[in-house]
C-alpha cells in the first residue's frame, strides 16, 4: 500500500480490544472481563491457584482491570497529546535514523529481498538463503547494520531519558516506546515493512497473510537487570511478527517458541532461539512464544507486527470471532470496514467515556 492508498484507507479496532487479553502481571495470566461475574465465573479459581487467596487480592486485581480498561479506551487521545507533546519538545539525537536508507541494511537482506522480487523468486530458493530455527516457520537473517543499530539504540536513550511523556508499548512491556508516536513510522518503518519485508513474507507466509500485509504496529521494549528481565508465554496480535536485536551488550535473553495458540501448554513443546544484535526472527504471530531472562546487559529489540485486514476482517485474531469495529487513529489494530467486519454500536459510548477522562 503505497501514501496515496493508505490516506484513503481507514483502519479500525476490534471492541474485544475492551474486554479480552487484559494481562496481569502479579499472576502472570491474561484475562477477559465483560461483568464481575462473567470474570470472577471464569477466573478466580485459576487465580486462587496463583496465589490470589484473599479478597482484597481480588479486589486488587479488580482494581487493575479497570484502570487496564481506562487506558484502552482513551488511548487513542493520550496517544495524539503525547505525540503533539513529543513533536513540539523533543530534540532528536540522530536525525537521520527516522529515515530509511539502503545503507542501514544488511547486505544479505537486501541480497534476500531482490531474489524474493525475482521473476523466478520461490519459497524453495528462499528458504536456501534463510537460517531456520529449531520452532517451525521461524526463520532469521540480519536485517540492518550493527552501526545503524548503535546509533538507533542511541536514539532510543535520549529519548528515554528526556522529560518528553511515553506510551509504553503494551500491557506486558513496562519499559520501551511507541515508533509512531516518535515519528518513525512513515520514513522507517513502512517503507520497511512495504519495500523489504512485504516481498519475503508474501513467499514465507501466504496461508496466514504474508502476502497482503497493508499495517503494522511498531514498537521498542526494553530489558534491563533492574527493570523487565524476561516476557510471558504469549501471541501477538499480528499475522506476521518481525522481532529485531538492536542491541546493546546482554547476555541471555533467548526468545522460545512453542506451538500455535489454540495447542494446549501441556501438549508442547518449547524450543530455544538465539538472540543477536542485528539479526530478526520472523514468525507468525499466532505463534506462542516469550523471552527468557537477561542474565547480564541491557537489551533493546524492535518488534513489528505486521497485519494484513483481508484476514483479520473476517476473524479476530484476539477474540476469534467476526470483529466488531471502533474507531481508531492511524493504522489501529489493522481492521478495515470491508467485508466481513461490522461497524459497533458501542461508538459514541466510548467516545463520551474518553472525553470524561
Amino acid at each position: 500500500m503505497n501514501k496515496g492508498e493508505y490516506e484513503k484507507q481507514r483502519f479500525y479496532t476490534c471492541s474485544c480490544f475492551i474486554t479480552d487479553n487484559i494481562f496481569l502481571e502479579d499472576y502472570k495470566i491474561h484475562v477477559r472481563h465483560v461483568t464481575e461475574h462473567q470474570f470472577r465465573t471464569d477466573y478466580q479459581k485459576v487465580l486462587k491457584s496463583r496465589g490470589c487467596l484473599t479478597d482484597e487480592q481480588f479486589d486488587e486485581v479488580l482494581k487493575k482491570i479497570a484502570q487496564e480498561v481506562e487506558r484502552r479506551l482513551c488511548l487513542d487521545v493520550k496517544s495524539a497529546e503525547r505525540t503533539a507533546a513529543i513533536r513540539q519538545v523533543y530534540q532528536p539525537l540522530h536525525p537521520h535514523v527516522y529515515h530509511l536508507q539502503e545503507s542501514y541494511l544488511a547486505p544479505d537482506f537486501q541480497q534476500m529481498v531482490g531474489y524474493c522480487q525475482s521473476a523466478d523468486a520461490s519459497k524453495e530458493g528462499l528458504l536456501g538463503l534463510l537460517q531456520r530455527e529449531a520452532a517451525p516457520r521461524v526463520y532469521r537473517f540480519k536485517v540492518f547494520t550493527r552501526s545503524f543499530c548503535r546509533e538507533l539504540v542511541e536514539e532510543l536513550d535520549h529519548f528515554e531519558r528526556s522529560p518528553v511523556p511515553k506510551g509504553r508499548p503494551n500491557t506486558m512491556n513496562n519499559y520501551g516506546m511507541l515508533l509512531n508516536e516518535l515519528g518513525f513510522d512513515e520514513g522507517l518503518v513502512t517503507p520497511l515493512r512495504e519495500r523489504y519485508l512485504h516481498p519475503i513474507t508474501s513467499l514465507l507466509y501466504p496461508d496466514c497473510g504474508g502476502c497482503c500485509l497493508d499495517s503494522h504496529k511498531a514498537f521498542v521494549v526494553k530489558y534491563d537487570m533492574r527493570e523487565d528481565l524476561d516476557l510471558s508465554y504469549h501471541y501477538d496480535n499480528a499475522e506476521v511478527t518481525l522481532n529485531i536485536s538492536l542491541g546493546k551488550d546482554f547476555t541471555g535473553g533467548n526468545l522460545y517458541f512453542g506451538d500455535m495458540k489454540h495447542v494446549p501448554l501441556g501438549d508442547t513443546e518449547c524450543s530455544e532461539v538465539e538472540h543477536r544484535v542485528s539479526e530478526g526472527l520472523l514468525h507468525r504471530g499466532q505463534h506462542m512464544h516469550g523471552a527468557l531472562p537477561i542474565s547480564s546487559g541491557q537489551r533493546w529489540s524492535l518488534i513489528i507486527w505486521m497485519r494484513a485486514s483481508r484476514e483479520r476482517n473476517r476473524l479476530c485474531p484476539m477474540c476469534n470471532q467476526t470483529p466488531t469495529l471502533l474507531p481508531g487513529s492511524g493504522f489501529a489494530d489493522g481492521f478495515t470496514d470491508d467485508a466481513g467486519a461490522k461497524e459497533g454500536d458501542v461508538n459514541a459510548m466510548l467516545a463520551s467515556r474518553c472525553m470524561l477522562v
